[in-house]
């Protein structure tokens, strides 16, 4: 409430200075009285007297101001500093809205793109090299890229994604087939394996000759390995067509390569200031870090199972070898194809080469992921083990099969920043 009893608008410096001065604020009274039409003994004697005259009522603080310009409380500074905050917050909106339909638009290809970023950004040395040799020709340079990317890593796994739709049909086929003659009776072998030999092989005999338990185990296990294994053919189908179409879009990232690395920088600058470079510098090299682990694993891997599914005489070992390079980049994933291999060379009466699968397996195959990739990852950084797990099982739940690689690198991107960010305040 304005001491004028006018109520609403904050008085400013100017009005403060005018209430100070009597003269002024009585003058003001007497004046705002007389045109209210609010009439005290002693106004309505000045009124007669001829010292002020009566007007219209003041309807407004505005017609106050204009009789009084001392008391004009429209303050041209809270006006513009109003009409700025105003055009501030509408480019604000104006940004978001912008920023939220380029997602909206974006969104079904945001992992083919972000994949696309991780594999040129791992494979950016060898890109400039090659540029080099090509004498600066870079949509030449960026096809080459493009096309040993394609050739290296989409083919092949387009071809076991193909062979292990039809290989899951004539497995099941096969399996429906043993099922319906009846399995043949235990192994030899199987009764002299400790502590659970005897009970696998009196469960052996009562699936042989219990047609109803054999149906029960059939449906107990037969159908959910099936669709377990048709839906990681379609999981790795998509992946195909994600990585297919990020092939497409890393040449454009190789080709303008260098215009976007210079837009990186001068919009990390605005965004972090003078530690730009050093952000920049730790997510590559985090990048590249977590790319060479994972995939140099995966290759390791795979030739290692490849040498020992050869030696035991496993069939199809090209197709297991790049079955076990793929679920490498899962934690618990080889075992799942030498220990498959193992049994079947127990079911094959060859116990001697199903313990020299296991072993392989276990000291040579598994090995290769407890040596390799932690030599590879920490060249880099130092990731925790949970943090790639997390980012495998979490990639592949939000991006499919591709997020096994854009998972854990993002995870590994956040935590180095994280540890920067800490060590730069003096937390660690």
């Amino acid at each position: 409430m304005l001491p004028l009893g006018i109520p609403g608008r904050k008085l400013n410096g100017q009005f403060r200075d005018a209430v100070n001065k009597p003269t002024v604020l009585v003058a003001g009274i007497i004046l705002f009285t007389a045109r209210s039409g609010i009439h005290s003994p002693d106004t309505v004697r000045l009124i007669k007297s001829g010292t002020i005259r009566t007007v219209q009522p003041i309807q407004t603080w505005g017609d106050l101001c204009d009789e009084f310009p001392v008391f004009d409380s429209r303050n041209q500074q809270e006006v513009h500093n109003v009409e700025k905050r105003f055009e501030y917050l509408a480019q604000l909106a104006a940004v978001f809205v912008l920023v939220a339909g380029c997602f909206l638009v974006l969104r079904p290809f945001l992992a083919a793109m972000l994949l696309a970023l991780v594999a040129c950004v791992s494979t950016w040395p060898l890109y400039l090299r090659l540029l080099r040799s090509m004498k600066g020709r870079q949509n030449l340079a960026a096809f080459t890229m493009t096309l040993s990317l394609a050739l290296l890593v989409i083919l092949p796994l387009a071809l076991v994604a193909y062979n292990l739709a039809d290989n899951v049909t004539a497995f099941y086929s096969m399996i429906r087939q043993a099922i319906e003659v009846g399995p043949p009776g235990p192994p030899t072998w199987l009764k002299e394996i400790p502590v659970v030999g005897n009970s696998a092989d009196a469960y052996w005999h009562l699936i042989a000759t219990n047609r109803q338990e054999l149906v029960t185990l059939q449906n107990r296990l037969l159908e959910p390995t099936k669709n377990f294994l048709l839906a990681g053919g379609i999981l790795l189908g998509r992946g195909v067509m994600v990585m297919s179409l990020a092939a497409f879009v890393s040449f454009f990232f190789y080709r303008d390569g260098v215009a976007l690395v210079r837009f990186l920088n001068v919009a990390m600058d605005r965004v972090v200031g003078t530690h730009v470079q050093n952000v920049l510098g730790i997510v590559r090299n985090t990048i590249r870090s977590v790319m060479y682990g994972l995939l140099g694993t995966a290759l390791a891997q795979g030739i290692v199972a490849t040498i020992g599914f050869a030696i035991a005489g496993v069939p199809a070992v090209l197709l297991l070898g790049v079955l076990t390079a793929i679920l490498s980049l899962i934690p618990v994933g080889p075992p799942l194809i030498w220990g498959g291999a193992a049994i079947w060379l127990f079911y094959q009466d060859s116990a001697g080469w199903g313990v020299f699968m296991l072993l392989w397996g276990f000291f040579l195959i598994s090995g290769v992921d407890n040596v390799v990739k932690p030599m590879l990852i920490s060249y880099g950084s130092k990731l925790p083990f949970i943090l790639i797990l997390f980012g495998v099982m979490g990639g592949v739940l939000a991006f499919g099969f591709v997020g096994v690689f854009i998972g854990p690198t993002l995870l590994a991107v956040g935590y180095s920043l994280m540890q920067e960010w800490a060590a730069s305040d003096g937390m660690t």
